[in-house]
């Protein structure tokens, strides 16, 4: 095993989004609305923001002992290069968390790229090692779960116009 390994954690998820790209930058982006959106998230408090920065903190639902975890994150988003990248700064049992978005279009759809580069503190309950495998799978089942209702909001609002004409 490599020391990286057990230093820092790096973690790539991705996902194809059969929605208009537009769609899914603005619904994802949607940082009030996350608690909808993810199901792990309970409540977003909005700290500071611009038309491109965001910083934020972010409650989760209670784990199994009870316990509620939030954190302040700032999320600066680049639009035209549709790109996201953030960054917890109360990073709690992590000696750093950085995160970055990528969306790109992808047939009919988008694919959505989630890179996360972090490491735990020597007294997290948790070692790198174990936090990247359960990063890992929690994004798999939270990108799928988004995937579905990115989706199906894409469908009602494709339903809400004509086929054919433009939107505006």
């Amino acid at each position: 095993m490599s020391s990286t390994t057990e230093t820092a954690g790096h973690t790539e998820n991705s996902i194809h989004i059969d929605a208009p790209i537009d769609h899914v930058w603005r619904m994802t982006n949607d940082l009030p609305a996350w608690p909808e959106l993810f199901t792990e998230y309970a409540s977003v408090e909005i700290l500071e923001s611009t038309d491109s920065y965001f910083k934020f903190r972010l409650s989760m639902h209670p784990d199994e002992n009870g316990k509620v975890w939030s954190w302040v994150s700032e999320r600066e988003l680049d639009e035209a290069a549709r790109e996201v990248r953030a960054r917890r700064v109360e990073p709690g049992p992590f000696e750093f968390m950085d995160i970055r978005w990528n969306y790109s279009p992808e047939g009919s759809g988008t694919r959505m790229d989630w890179v996360q580069d972090f490491r735990m503190r020597p007294e997290a309950p948790i070692d790198t090692e174990g936090m990247t495998k359960r990063i890992n799978a929690n994004s798999k089942i939270q990108m799928e779960v988004i995937k579905g209702k990115v989706e199906a909001a894409a469908g009602k609002d494709a339903g809400a116009t004509t086929e054919g004409e433009p939107t505006t």
